[in-house]
């Protein structure tokens, strides 16, 4: 079974005092391209949970966005007395040297003076630490789970089209084998409006043959019809366990699936095989779309 690039997760942990909430999203891409908005407490673990992640997440351009709440109201920010009492005689000292009056309101003046409010620095325990771990886990687990159900969808996806491909392919046959005697008839009546020229049928025959074979697609239905084989292993069961490297590998295959599909119509020579062609590559691009979500 094969995990889509593209999920969303949640998680939440808490402690008595805080509650930490994670959510995180992932899109496609061709490596993993993990960016974290974090609280300022937590920073000093960014790293470490950076490496945790990848080592999950694999590839996909991944978001991840935590936010912190204080249960217990705590007051962070407190007034700066030993500061103020030094404003204040500096302030008394000024006016009794320029003979200037006293303020009218004291506490309007100090408390527009510079760092009046002193904002104490938020301490992390262990216990909030593990919260902010935990919660993490727990949105990358919700992502990953919602991965496997994306991947689900396409897996039905891909066996959908690569089996409408099949179909396609098996119509080729009564078309390809009406082209010989459509050929040959052609170029007898050329050669029939020429009448002042001799030829020999023998060499004709020669020729026809060597013509033909140029035309022949044998080859290339027998190739495409394995990379589809191919295509259809790397997939995996339904109830398979999902295998990272998947999204590449199906690419590779796809693009091998293309070269037969475009050789089968620049040999086809005819009407009804090239509209077949069309559409055949018509299920290929939206296959091709559709693997670029592929973990």
């Amino acid at each position: 079974m094969i995990s889509s690039m593209t999920g969303f997760g949640r998680g939440g942990a808490q402690t008595p005092t805080r509650r930490v909430k994670v959510e995180i999203k992932s899109l496609n891409s061709k490596q993993l391209d993990l960016s974290m908005r974090v609280p300022t407490c937590f920073r000093e673990m960014e790293v470490a949970m950076r490496n945790e992640l990848a080592e999950r997440l694999e590839r996909g351009k991944v978001e991840l966005n935590a936010t912190v709440e204080n249960i217990v109201a705590e007051t962070t920010t407190t007034v700066n007395i030993d500061l103020l009492a030094k404003y204040k005689g500096q302030l008394e000292e000024m006016g009794s040297r320029l003979g200037l009056p006293q303020p009218a309101d004291w506490y309007t003046l100090l408390m527009r003076m510079p760092e009046a409010m002193k904002v104490e620095t938020a301490v992390v325990d262990e216990n909030e630490k593990e919260a902010f771990r935990l919660a993490c886990l727990e949105a990358v687990e919700a992502l990953v789970d919602f991965r496997q159900r994306e991947g689900r969808k396409l897996y039905a996806f891909f066996i959908e089209k690569i089996n409408r491909i099949r179909e396609l392919l098996a119509r080729v046959e009564p078309y390809e084998a009406e082209r010989v005697p459509k050929i040959k008839e052609r170029l007898e009546e050329q050669l029939a409006r020429l009448t002042s020229i001799e030829y020999d049928k023998g060499r004709l025959e020669q020729e026809l043959i060597f013509y033909i074979e140029k035309l022949d697609v044998t080859e290339e239905k027998v190739r495409l019809s394995a990379h589809l084989n191919y295509f259809m292993e790397t997939l995996g069961g339904e109830d398979t366990y999902p295998v990272s490297g998947q999204g590449k590998k199906l690419g590779f295959i796809a693009q091998e699936m293309g070269r037969e599909i475009n050789t089968l119509g620049s040999k086809s020579n005819h009407a009804e095989m090239q509209q077949i062609v069309v559409r055949m590559k018509d299920e290929l691009e939206q296959i091709k779309e559709q693997v670029l979500n592929v973990l």
